[in-house]
């Protein structure tokens, strides 16, 4: 069904539009990168010297990737991780690794779902969701890790138009202590969150919520770098 929705659709971009695909590229974040056992992921700041790197090295403007990604990445916050269920380290979003200020676009027209504020290291930060109704078919973005002045002034039910601006990403001090960055993420049944939803889950968990997210490329359609 996502296949068939989003292929007729012409390509949509959810950060600063004036940014040509052709100046992004792909990012590997998977436990397999053993490029990443040289750089502390635990600190913000670090990680994002990492990516400023990469970036100047591609000469790329945005990096892009992690869908359906197993990493090590989230082993330093206890909220992927608790007695009672197995370790969530699969991400089921995209992210777009950009500095934070960045402008963040509505993917499609729709209205305002929810919003929250989700506190704590590896959490969304600010984070934003929008309802979308294309031909008779319910579902939902979500945009995480944007700055606090994203959701301040919003309202549930307030509409917005497609590539309009929704806010900007967030940096470390608000956006779970993560380099600035957006996480992406396409929902079918929103199953009663409000103004969150999983971003991470467990290995046991992955056919769920890879039939329940799809790949948000089906919609953004990046070119491969």
């Amino acid at each position: 069904m996502w296949t068939a929705l989003f292929e007729k659709m012409p390509p949509v971009k959810v950060v600063d539009d004036s940014i040509d695909y052709e100046d992004y590229t792909n990012l590997d974040l998977s436990a397999g990168n053993t490029d990443l056992e040289l750089v502390n992921a635990d600190d913000a700041a670090a990680f994002g010297r990492y990516l400023n790197k990469y970036l100047s090295q591609h000469r790329a403007k945005v990096a892009y990737g992690g869908y359906n990604e197993k990493r090590n990445l989230y082993k330093r916050s206890t909220i992927f991780k608790d007695d009672n269920s197995p370790e969530r380290d699969i991400h089921i979003g995209l992210d777009l690794w950009s500095p934070a200020g960045t402008v963040v676009l509505a993917a499609l027209a729709g209205k305002v779902h929810s919003f929250n504020y989700n506190t704590g290291i590896g959490n969304y930060g600010p984070t934003l969701l929008l309802e979308h109704t294309i031909e008779e078919q319910v579902f939902y973005t979500l945009y995480g890790h944007l700055s606090l002045e994203s959701i301040t002034e919003l309202e549930i039910g307030q509409t917005v138009k497609a590539s309009e601006q929704i806010g900007m990403l967030g940096d470390a001090t608000v956006n779970g202590d993560y380099a600035p960055h957006l996480h992406f993420q396409l929902i079918r049944d929103i199953s009663g969150y409000f103004g969150d939803y999983p971003g991470v889950c467990s290995e046991q968990q992955l056919p769920f919520y890879l039939d329940n997210c799809p790949d948000p490329n089906l919609l953004l359609k990046i070119n491969k770098r």
